[in-house]
């Protein structure tokens, strides 16, 4: 129909165009109350960017001698790999293990993996990522919060890339943030999503095949981390062309595994956090491949990128003093973990149980693992995986 009189027709426009605003409003007021949040499309996304079904997509084809030693663990990759990585500085991501956050994506492409308490008995991980993730790009997460005991053991990496969503900011000792800063990381290496935002991290709420709370949703990978890094002016070198290797002390490493018929018999080790059982873990060690196979809440704790088993060829329990922060925050949920002084570590590789002990002196130093005879552990080539676990709890194994 035709509509002949102009002044009809802006009329009507007008009223075409109140009621879409009235609309939008009334829906942005009814999901306010109701819980459901809208947030901005710079900040939050429910698609994965990567295009490989399986969030791992390779960078390079990986082929030839491996005769390249990683200086976190040991392990030995190609001369190719070696050129991406020498570029780089770690990242230390922190992943969070809520049962609405298993399985996890980009576990089984990290070097070293600490694992503690974050709060109320709930683990958390923070995950180094450097010569295993050189040769793909590896979908991370979901990313969690900062904690001031794990940017303890992020120091020893000598400014590494240490990501995050937000953290512990309430003053006094478990104020996170605010440690960050005094560092001089924020800003710098310190990769906290609050600054950065969207395309580096995205969330997606359909991840696991239903919707999950969205605490639980945000997501990066390891280029986009190491691109931003690099923007910042933290490649191998800081912005002062300090090269990080430089002030890194690595861990000894064996030049081969022993043999099999040298392997021992400790065929099972297990330990509770906090006598949650949603959280206790198990490894399962296999002799013929010497590594060991993880379960958690007594279920195959598998990568969501790979669908398959997380395994480490060395496992520390590191046993430390805990305590409240008593800061005033709801509940009393932070926690301190004593990450400086010396105590009991249990040291399991090639089938064997080593009950020996760390000493760490200060922040930026290394912790150094030695046996019950006080020599410095000699770890296998490969994943490292470390529990810190509070004096007394137990180690069956």
């Amino acid at each position: 129909m035709k509509i002949a009189n102009p002044k009809l027709l802006l009329i009507l426009s007008s009223l075409g165009i109140y009621l879409l605003s009235a609309g939008i409003a009334y829906a942005v007021f009814i999901a306010a109350n109701s819980g459901t949040i809208f947030t901005s499309p710079l900040t939050d996304t429910t698609n994965n960017p990567i295009e490989d079904n399986n969030n791992r997509k390779a960078l390079i084809e990986v082929s030839g001698s491996k005769s390249e030693t990683c200086p976190l663990n040991g392990a030995k990759f190609t001369r190719a790999e070696k050129n991406i990585w020498e570029s780089r500085r770690p990242l230390a991501v922190m992943i969070e293990n809520h049962l609405e956050a298993r399985p996890q994506s980009g576990l089984s492409d990290a070097d070293i993996i600490y694992e503690a308490v974050a709060e109320g008995g709930i683990t958390r991980f923070m995950a180094l990522f450097y010569c295993q993730a050189a040769a793909y790009e590896t979908t991370l997460g979901p990313i969690r919060s900062a904690r001031t005991y794990f940017v303890d053991w992020a120091s020893e990496y000598n400014l590494p890339l240490y990501v995050h969503v937000g953290g512990a900011n309430t003053p006094g000792p478990a104020n996170a943030l605010g440690q960050l800063d005094s560092y001089g990381w924020a800003g710098a290496n310190d990769l906290n999503q609050f600054s950065i935002g969207y395309p580096t991290f995205w969330r997606d709420y359909e991840r696991l095949g239903r919707t999950v709370a969205t605490e639980h949703t945000m997501y990066s990978t390891t280029e986009k981390l190491w691109a931003v890094g690099a923007k910042r002016g933290f490649t191998n070198l800081d912005p002062e062309q300090n090269n990080w290797l430089d002030d890194f002390t690595p861990w000894k490493f064996a030049k081969e595994e022993i043999q099999p018929a040298n392997r021992g018999a400790v065929q099972k080790i297990s330990y509770p956090f906090w006598e949650y059982t949603d959280y206790d873990v198990s490894w399962q060690y296999d002799k013929d491949q010497n590594l060991y196979q993880r379960s958690n809440a007594g279920q195959l704790h598998q990568d969501l990128n790979t669908n398959q088993p997380l395994t480490a060829k060395n496992l520390i329990v590191q046993l430390v003093s805990e305590r409240k922060a008593n800061d005033g925050y709801p509940d009393n949920v932070h926690l301190l973990y004593g990450t400086t002084g010396k105590g009991k570590a249990y040291i399991f590789k090639d089938g064997q149980a080593i009950e020996g002990s760390w000493v760490k002196t200060k922040r930026l130093s290394r912790t150094i693992f030695s046996d019950d005879q006080g020599k410095e552990i000699i770890f296998n080539p490969g994943k490292i995986w470390i529990s810190v676990l509070p004096v007394g709890t137990k180690v069956a194994y």
